[in-house]
């Protein structure tokens, strides 16, 4: 073997790259194996572009259905068979020399999951590295801002103003904890990892579907939108199991410390109307009605207890939070107090 990685010719690449694959695919690869591993792909771009073409031909034949990467990322699409000759005498070279030199048996042959790409490669190398997590990401919005994030597993989560999201992927699970705000999560399909959510009181956990999730200062709603989502409370007291409820499109529940709200009705609209630029009331408590609008104010307002359960009704924009402030103050007949440079409180006027 060229001990030279930038002197190597394609050849020797490639039969490289069929060997770590199936020293991969043994799942019994020493620590000291796993870092020779990453050196080997970190080297140079050829080593990275073989292994790119092996794991595809490996996906072709079928034999990627029996490494861990089709564990981690079982909603891939089949790859395209060789489209002209030049290709198809690549796959039978590169079949030839696994069977060849690494006697892989026969019964891998068959059947066909994705390609999975060098990118995958490379994930899985620095998953079995360190401790089996991805490095922590944390995804911050500022006030007025949303932010579209797509994650590595194909999943799209969009953050609503002044919302915070830290997301921590391992083998067996895709972790995301909402520590402030709002989000939309479009999850990708995974049956081997399930997709968790914590915020606030509750606990969510999806194979792949779409939701929202709003977290409030005294409860956390979470919206369905497509599929089924489960929603539980986060573990108060050990040894008792945590209530939990079932939601499919078009239910809705609030979680709080006090535990779980009846199941109600809701609409893709309305879950989502903030993803569009908008905030739509439509006989919402003032309480309520706050506590979203507060999420595009640079000061905060609260209703005073006399009036929080006031109905709103009305659509607004959610670019301009302050004069949607004053809309509501006037059609409920309200006067806004400034003593408090930090807090706005809406009360009764005086007559």
């Amino acid at each position: 073997m060229n001990s030279n990685p930038q002197h190597q010719t394609s050849d020797e690449c490639l039969d490289q790259a069929c060997a770590w694959v199936a020293r991969l695919r043994s799942e019994a690869m020493s620590n000291a194996e796993k870092r020779e591993f990453a050196t080997w792909l970190a080297a140079t771009e050829a080593h990275r572009q073989a292994l790119d073409e092996v794991v595809e031909l490996w996906g072709d034949l079928g034999a990627l259905a029996h490494m861990p990467v089709d564990q981690l990322f079982p909603e891939s699409v089949p790859s395209s068979p060789p489209q002209n000759s030049g290709e198809a005498r690549k796959s039978r070279k590169a079949q030839s020399a696994m069977s060849a030199n690494w006697g892989l048996p026969q019964w891998l042959i068959g059947g066909g999951l994705a390609t999975c790409g060098a990118f995958l490669a490379v994930w899985i190398g620095l998953q079995w590295l360190g401790s089996g997590k991805i490095d922590q990401q944390i995804y911050t919005t500022q006030l007025g801002e949303i932010r579209t994030v797509s994650l590595a597993d194909g999943s799209e989560i969009k953050l609503n103003s002044n919302s915070e999201l830290r997301v921590n992927f391992s083998r067996k699970e895709r972790q995301t904890q909402l520590l402030r705000g709002e989000a939309f999560f479009d999850v990708a399909r995974q049956t081997a990892r399930p997709f968790t959510v914590a915020a606030g009181s509750a606990n969510i956990r999806v194979l792949g579907t779409e939701f929202n999730v709003e977290l409030n200062p005294e409860n956390t709603r979470v919206s369905v939108t497509e599929g089924k989502v489960s929603v539980s409370e986060a573990e108060k007291t050990p040894g008792l199991t945590p209530e939990s409820v079932t939601l499919v499109k078009n239910q809705k529940v609030s979680v709080s410390t006090l535990g779980l709200t009846q199941i109600q009705h809701t609409s893709p609209e309305q879950a989502t109307d903030w993803t569009r630029g908008i905030l739509v009331f439509e006989k919402t408590p003032l309480k309520e009605a706050l506590q979203e609008l507060n999420r595009y104010l640079a000061v905060p307002v609260v209703a005073a207890p006399q009036v929080e359960s006031r109905l709103v009704s009305g659509t607004f924009a959610v670019s301009d939070p302050d004069n949607t402030l004053e809309a509501i103050t006037t059609a409920l007949d309200l006067q806004q107090d400034h003593s408090n440079n930090n807090l706005t409180i809406l009360s009764p006027k005086h007559n």
